[in-house]
């Protein structure tokens, strides 16, 4: 059986900044809000930076809500680095660290699908304390802190689900799976009540809401889930890879309401090569 990973606070980041960075990232969203819903449903320039692969589309509104809340960054907290999706890392000598993803599914962006995100994360020394998930066009923003997570200031927890013949999974799509991921994928599939897909950073955030209760996702990058770390562990949820080491030791990452039900998905997926 996995052991949970927990999270430790570091003693020099004190409450007062905790609230102080949470604040700056809601200014941060409130920004990047306004670029991303004015270019929403408005058929938004469009590249595809995939290379001659599978699609993979950006707009000028990633780009510009990414370059934003990076001035913002800098104008703020100069010292402070930064990873982003669209744009060079700034990669200061610093503990703090910023990672951004302006649009999270930019697919669904550019076809007009409310199930696309801001997802914006605040680390210390690499390990995520903060972060937000914005839904502007829904107006939800779902936040996560050491104390908790929230949607719109309310509280929110993850569901009490504990048999994956209960639960309901999601994967944004099996194209990003490899033959043996995809196989280990099939094989959690057959064991659940209900799959959903195409949901991207919204899953997560319906995982710690109480919603959705497993999410499986492989092929990542940093900036895709790094964000999506702390709302999961303030919402009671667990987040790990896929065989229960910590998220971002490799593309993969799965979630789930308890670590009971992480062990279960977790025996499905060993498979997974």
């Amino acid at each position: 059986m996995t052991a949970p990973i927990t999270l430790e606070i570091p003693n020099d980041l004190s409450a007062e900044m905790i609230t102080e960075i949470t604040a700056f990232a809601h200014e941060l969203a409130d920004a990047a809000a306004l670029i991303t819903l004015k270019h929403f449903r408005k058929s938004p320039a469009t590249q595809d930076k995939s290379g001659g692969a599978d699609f993979d589309p950006v707009t000028e509104a990633d780009r510009a809500a990414e370059q934003i809340m990076r001035d913002m960054i800098a104008a703020r907290y100069a010292d402070h680095a930064i990873i982003g999706e669209e744009f060079d890392n700034v990669a200061r000598e610093s503990k703090y660290q910023w990672v951004l993803d302006p649009i999270d599914g930019t697919a669904s962006y550019i076809t007009g699908i409310p199930l696309w995100g801001t997802l914006i994360a605040f680390c210390m020394d690499g390990e995520p304390i903060i972060g937000v998930i914005d839904q502007p066009y829904l107006k939800e923003r779902f936040t996560g802190t050491p104390s908790g997570s929230d949607l719109n200031g309310e509280a929110i927890s993850v569901s009490n689900c504990n048999m994956l013949e209960d639960a309901n999974l999601s994967t944004t799509s099996s194209k990003y799976f490899t033959a043996s991921e995809a196989e280990a994928y099939g094989n959690l599939l057959s064991h659940v009540k209900m799959n959903r897909y195409d949901y991207d950073c919204y899953a997560f955030a319906m995982l710690s809401h109480g919603l959705i209760d497993v999410v499986a996702e492989a092929g990542l990058k940093v900036v895709d889930f790094v964000a999506l770390i702390p709302v999961v562990r303030g919402a009671g949820g667990v987040i790990t890879d896929w065989h229960g080491g910590k998220a971002g030791t490799n593309n993969r990452v799965l979630a789930a309401s308890n670590q009971t039900l992480l062990n279960q998905a977790i025996a499905l997926l060993t498979d997974a090569s």
